[in-house]
């Protein structure tokens, strides 16, 4: 098993690392680094876990395939009916098997912005019970490695599974140490939305939260959007079966995690019209004397601009200097601006920082252009 996971890692960290690696330092948000557009959520993607043959979790009555579908119908209905502006796309309406691949091509397909997968937890001690949202990532406990392992046993029902998820063995610990080197990009935003999901569980729903936490889900890993896996309680639970096999169970439970989305959608878009502030009049023409602009990422390797790594950015630039190239964002002639400017991309890059171009396009120190200026 060691020599499969070593050549999972090698395949996919040789072809992935560096674009990933690039593209987190750079993403700010879907189109939140965009100056004079505002980002706002338009497309929702909801899975309704397992389904079909794959029947998930059971409890004395009820099965996590139907319960799943149920919540996220319900969810769906209250998107489309309270806000119709935002497009709601199923993984599966009904009662039917649908891979973990073709799951996430769904919302890739469809550019969704955001990926809510629907399940309904199992634990072998009856007594456990409560709600917890997951985002893509290493697990920290071996609690979330085992429930990983659960969800992710769904492709041991589909054909060929070794080689459509390259050699990955769900059952296996050591195939989940990939995990620990392909970050998942939209990280930071997934664990937004999961927060709101869990608070709205717990203080209005009035559900027991186990939190937010982090595994290797192979249905969140393709996504490129923000994503989370909900598991909305313990179907071996004798009570909390009886409560999400109901109706109001259910309408609670939906509305919560609608609630969330909501939320959610109102505090990126709030973001986003605050960058939008810094409005196209600080963009200036080449042939003024000095630009300055954000540095937000450095790579060995050329990246096209027009690649998807780069979705929600009209204003990237590329820079070679010597062997590498630097992108930058923000394009500003008032050095205040550019830094206000900053301010923002700093809340998700730390490490960005402002450098100044002349008109020939070639980077200058900050100091000489500041003293150009003053003069």
């Amino acid at each position: 098993m060691y020599f499969i996971t070593k050549k999972i890692i090698q395949k996919r960290y040789h072809k992935q690392f560096l674009l990933l690696f690039v593209f987190n330092l750079f993403l700010f948000s879907v189109g939140y680094s965009q100056i004079n557009e505002r980002y706002s959520i338009k497309t929702i993607v909801i899975d309704a876990g397992h389904g079909g043959k794959d029947p998930g979790t059971s409890g004395r009555k009820n099965k996590e395939k139907d319960i799943a579908l149920a919540i996220a119908l319900k969810l769906g209905t209250y998107i489309e009916e309270n806000i119709p502006e935002v497009k709601v796309i199923y993984t599966r309406t009904k009662d039917v098997f649908i891979t973990l691949n073709e799951r996430s091509d769904i919302a890739n397909r469809n550019k969704a912005d955001l990926f809510i997968s629907i399940h309904v937890d199992g634990w072998h001690d009856s007594k456990v019970y409560g709600t917890s949202t997951h985002v893509m990532g290493l697990h920290k406990t071996e609690q979330n490695l085992e429930l990983a392992k659960k969800e992710n046993s769904v492709i041991l029902l589909e054909e060929d599974y070794t080689n459509k998820y390259e050699g990955f063995d769900p059952t296996s610990s050591e195939s989940y140490i990939i995990f620990s080197f392909l970050q998942n990009t939209f990280l930071e935003q997934s664990l937004n939305y999961a927060s709101f999901v869990e608070h709205e569980f717990e203080t209005r729903a009035l559900r027991k939260s186990r939190g937010v936490k982090q595994a290797g889900f192979l249905v969140l890993w393709k996504t490129t959007m923000p994503s989370v896996l909900i598991e909305t309680g313990f179907l071996t639970n004798p009570r909390e079966e009886r409560y999400l096999s109901s109706n109001d169970g259910q309408e609670y439970i939906a509305s919560a995690i609608y609630r969330a989305l909501k939320n959610y959608k109102k505090t990126i878009e709030e973001k986003s019209a605050f960058v939008a502030k810094i409005d196209s009049s600080q963009i200036i023409s080449g042939s003024d004397l000095i630009l300055f602009k954000v540095q937000i990422a450095s790579s060995g390797n050329s990246i096209s601009k027009e690649s998807d790594f780069f979705k929600g950015f009209e204003d990237v630039e590329e820079f070679k200097i010597n062997n590498a190239f630097k992108y930058t964002i923000g394009s500003a002639a008032d050095f205040e601006k550019i830094v206000a400017y900053k301010k923002i991309i700093a809340e998700k890059f730390p490490d960005a920082f402002i450098i100044a171009v002349d008109k020939s396009g070639k980077i200058i120190p900050l100091n000489e252009a500041l003293k150009l200026i003053n003069n």
